[in-house]
């Protein structure tokens, strides 16, 4: 197995990274800020990217230039486990960062503290740690940073709940900063924590956490590290399939990436699986198969450590050619010096030059500007108008409606009120008995029900208009509601001797708001009584789809056509049928349902055949319980 320490694609990067730019400070900068942000993602190149700058940096004595790119090549040394090497480095960055620039002063100690750590040097990691959060003063970023480096030494030495709470702690900082790549890590962290606690459960949840973002983020080498936890992890947990799954992700990111710890950890992780398994056969294979690339490792780790020795003293051979050049452009400073003066004279025509051109080219950009910008304003304002027009024909349609609803209300309430009125008058006047007042009453119930369903409708119709719907989620028993439902209109259904069949699932419920099913579940019950003839059925029933609850009230009425149903949910083509006992309607019933299945995530449909009875049905989330 080849041991590779570039990763796929980085040789096409290294033309676009490695630019080395004038020698001033702020192309120094930039190449330093290209150096921290690519080490973990394309090592070799953020190396030259940091040679180059500090050969700029020595060349113009630019001390806070030289200690970011020692800083900068001791991250990459550490990225790539040359823990001595990134020591040196580390080292010679606080000889040159300025006190003034106490934050990076904390980046360097932080740095310093971590790869002690991985020596396994842990007083000391700890001391540096101290001081780098001394310079870290107030700053969130850089307290999180060192926090965390703090979990990963209590980690490593067992003391697991300081681990825990200083990761917790910086998870808070973190977030304060919005550091995405660090958030990663401590997840990552605690997934370790978790693992060396034998809480595998735990382990593997934040192990997702920590993959995800280090996918998001780039950050394969801690995406390396997480593929050998999870094998750990789904080891302890006795799922032999996902453990041998990601311990060979782990070996061959780890391997692409020159990681030896990770590569170790991952291969003794998928022995481990096989020996568990007593499939020693396969734990033997892949134990030489570990050894062989172990001593690959070993002899790649050689021949990479003496070519750092070799860039080590290349680049002491550069800086000292840079002082060697130094005395040379003193010598040739006197003839530059004859030339400044040719230099400035064609420079201060360009610059007039320049002007003029620069000039005329901001008038004419000017105008192109203006231009565009009125065309746009033209375009804005036609699409205002677009949208004026439209808004006026729907408000006038919603006009027409209101009109249309107050003269069917109106006649539907007129006449329940006048024969209401006149039993009483005739009753006040000893025309009628009380049985037989009795008796009207009964007759008149269904009709005055029906006529307080119409203004129930009116009333939360017209709200939902004026101030939308307040939705307030719970789980409701559909069965329950059944039965509920089965008592509000036990009368009128004993008037029609229509038969009511609750089958709903008892105890099965949907995610939904309980008064909106209340409104909804009533106002189909109340259309099926009404266009369902004598000795009819309706059934309430519920079905399982697709991790919802099917919910539908199906009757053995009159039916309706194609056409008809068409027309139904739509607001300008809704209408309303007589029942079969001259029963009225405003035909906002339905429009109302449609509208708060809507609102609880569902959608109200119907199916229907003239003569032979209607099913209007609708979906809901099923309750998490039953999903």
């Amino acid at each position: 197995m080849l041991h590779k320490y570039t990763y796929a694609g980085q040789d096409a990067q290294k033309k676009t990274l490695v630019r080395p730019g004038p020698a001033t400070y702020a192309n120094i900068d930039r190449l330093n800020n290209i150096g921290s942000n690519i080490f973990l993602t394309y090592p070799d190149s953020a190396h030259k990217v940091a040679a180059t700058a500090l050969i700029l940096s020595e060349k113009l004595n630019y001390p806070f230039g030289k200690g970011r790119s020692f800083l900068n090549l001791g991250a990459i040394y550490w990225s790539q486990s040359y823990y001595p090497i990134s020591l040196f480095y580390l080292k010679s960055a606080i000889t040159f960062l300025p006190k003034n620039r106490p934050l990076y002063l904390s980046d360097a100690y932080r740095a310093l503290g971590r790869t002690y750590a991985d020596l396994k040097d842990y007083k000391q990691a700890l001391a540096d740690l101290d001081t780098a959060a001394y310079f870290a003063g107030k700053d969130a970023a850089r307290l999180a940073e060192v926090y965390s480096e703090r979990t990963y030494i209590y980690n490593l030495t067992g003391d697991y709940n300081k681990a825990l709470g200083f990761v917790k702690y910086s998870l808070k900082l973190n977030r304060i900063a919005r550091a995405e790549g660090h958030i990663a890590v401590l997840y990552g962290r605690m997934a370790s924590i978790y693992l060396a606690q034998k809480n595998y459960r735990v382990a593997v949840a934040y192990n997702d956490t920590a993959a995800a973002m280090s996918v998001k983020i780039r950050n394969k080498r801690l995406l390396a590290y997480t593929y050998a936890d999870y094998a750990l992890a789904f080891n302890g947990l006795g799922q032999f399939a996902k453990a041998i799954d990601y311990a060979k992700k782990g070996i061959a990111l780890s391997d692409s990436l020159g990681l030896m710890d990770a590569e170790t950890k991952a291969f003794n992780a998928l022995v481990t699986t096989y020996e568990l398994k007593h499939d020693y056969l396969e734990a033997l294979r892949y134990q030489k198969r570990f050894n062989i690339v172990k001593d690959s490792l070993t002899n790649i780790a050689k021949i990479k450590t003496v070519t750092l020795v070799q860039n080590y003293y290349d680049l002491n051979a550069k800086m000292n050619g840079l002082t060697v050049m130094a005395v040379d452009a003193k010598l040739n400073e006197a003839k530059i010096k004859s030339q400044h003066i040719i230099i400035r004279m064609l420079l201060f025509s360009m610059v007039i030059l320049l002007a003029i051109l620069t000039g005329t080219y901001y008038f004419y950009k000017q105008k192109i500007l203006l231009g565009n910008k009125l065309e746009v304003q033209h375009n804005e304002l036609i699409e205002q108008k677009k949208l004026i027009e439209e808004q006026s024909a729907n408000l006038q349609k919603v006009n027409d409606l209101k009109d249309k609803l107050f003269a069917v209300i109106g006649h539907d309430l007129r006449s329940p009120m006048a024969n209401l009125s006149n039993i009483i008058e005739m009753f006040d006047e000893g025309y009628l008995t009380p049985e037989e007042v009795h008796d009207l009453m009964k007759n008149i119930n269904p009709i005055i029900k029906g006529v307080g369903l119409t203004l129930s409708n009116l009333i939360e119709w017209a709200g939902s208009q004026i101030k939308g719907h307040n939705l307030t989620l719970t789980n409701v028993d559909i069965f329950l509601m059944g039965v509920e439902m089965e008592q509000t209109f036990i009368h009128a259904l004993q008037v029609k001797n229509i038969e009511f069949v609750n089958k709903a699932y008892p105890g099965r419920g949907a995610v939904a708001d309980e008064n909106h099913l209340k409104v909804i579940l009533r106002n189909l019950i109340s259309n099926a009584i009404k266009f369902t003839s004598d000795k009819g059925t309706i059934k309430l029933s519920t079905t399982i789809e697709n991790n919802g609850l099917i919910v539908s009230v199906t009757d053995s009425g009159k039916g309706m056509s194609a056409e008809e149903m068409d027309k139904l949910f739509y607001l300008n083509t809704h209408f309303s049928h007589s029942g079969t006992s001259g029963e009225k309607g405003t035909g906002i019933g339905l429009l109302l349902c449609k509208e708060l299945v809507e609102l609880n995530g569902g959608k109200l449909m119907v199916k229907s055949k003239l003569g032979a009875g209607s099913t209007f049905y609708f979906n809901l989330p099923l309750a998490k319980t039953y999903a």
